[in-house]
């Protein structure tokens, strides 16, 4: 069933959550354990990220350096079926553009159509530790929007593959948004000209990246629906878990703390002091976005769920 399709048959704000596929090496039994605390609020989908290969330069015995590609976390697919298979819930996988040729990526959608997933989110994706700015593959897409026409080509019918007959898609096309803009736009406003032309290329959902201040959230809503988007906007909430996350979350996200969580987080002494005014703040910022009757609350939950479910038993 598509995103889209519960957002439109829910009758109060739904409740979804993201997770990391587990580091190399673990078992599948690792996602469970992080999903298995979470099905007693009736997740209608859940999603799962998707890490590109990383590089590592090794010396040869010649003196030169050797580029090796290695991947920490295993592929996004196979824990999609997995988690639909063992739960009857709608996984979301996400697509992203480094890393992927067009081919690599008609592949992958293929593989997802035949397994039955119904929904992909579609990222360009972040840039690599080796990387100083995100550099697209030589064959692939540099923009979301991009990668999103492709999507929309392949729900038409429109292949790569020209030589075989296949059969459309129908994949429901989710985005994301930033209600304090992506950190490369030169500002707001071309931000959201830029998510209009992602939602005009066939994205039909957008999840927002994660913001503590919810006025953020509504003003993002409210400008997006100014010029012409009129898909659902779901917010998208982390709590913050650690000390190192006070500085490490505005620093990588980009984002700000409104000055009634950073007066409170100053005062935080240790781990445990910030985890529990993260599940308050979490619980407050639910609320009133529950209240506001948004179409879902989405938890980013980096596969450890005890703050999303302390959470969640206050909301859902």
């Amino acid at each position: 069933m598509k995103v889209t399709e519960h957002l439109k048959a829910a009758k109060q704000p739904l409740f979804s959550f993201e997770i990391l596929p587990p580091l190399k090496g673990k078992s599948i039994q690792s996602i469970f354990d992080g999903i298995d605390p979470l099905m007693e609020f009736k997740p209608r989908f859940v999603n799962v990220t998707y890490h590109r290969e990383e590089f590592i330069y090794k010396e040869r015995e010649n003196g030169l350096l050797e580029k090796i590609a290695i991947r920490k976390r295993p592929g996004t697919v196979g824990i999609c079926a997995a988690i639909m298979n063992k739960y009857q819930v709608d996984a979301v996988p996400h697509l992203i553009c480094g890393g992927f040729s067009k081919e690599e990526t008609e592949n992958a959608l293929i593989d997802l159509h035949f397994l039955g997933i119904d929904n992909v989110l579609a990222l360009r994706g972040d840039s690599i530790k080796t990387e100083s700015t995100f550099r697209p593959h030589t064959d692939g897409h540099k923009y979301a929007v991009e990668l999103i026409s492709q999507i929309s080509d392949i729900n038409s019918g429109s292949y790569m593959m020209d030589d075989v007959q296949l059969e459309p898609t129908d994949f429901c096309i989710g985005t994301a948004g930033y209600p304090e803009k992506h950190f490369e736009a030169m500002n707001m406003t071309t931000d959201l000209q830029y998510l209009k032309a992602k939602v005009d290329a066939g994205a039909e959902y957008i999840v927002t990246q994660m913001f503590f201040d919810n006025k953020k959230y509504f003003d993002f809503v409210n400008a997006c629906r100014e010029i012409g988007i009129t898909v659902p906007i779901i917010p998208g909430l982390k709590p913050i878990k650690t000390l190192d996350h006070i500085t490490f979350l505005p620093k990588f996200f980009k984002i700000d703390y409104p000055n009634a969580l950073s007066t409170e987080l100053l005062k935080c002494k240790n781990n445990k002091d910030v985890e529990q005014l993260g599940i308050e703040w979490g619980i407050a910022q639910s609320k009133e976005l529950k209240e506001a009757g948004v179409p879902c609350i989405h938890y980013y939950t980096m596969s450890n769920s005890s703050m999303v479910k302390a959470i969640a038993k206050e909301i859902f």
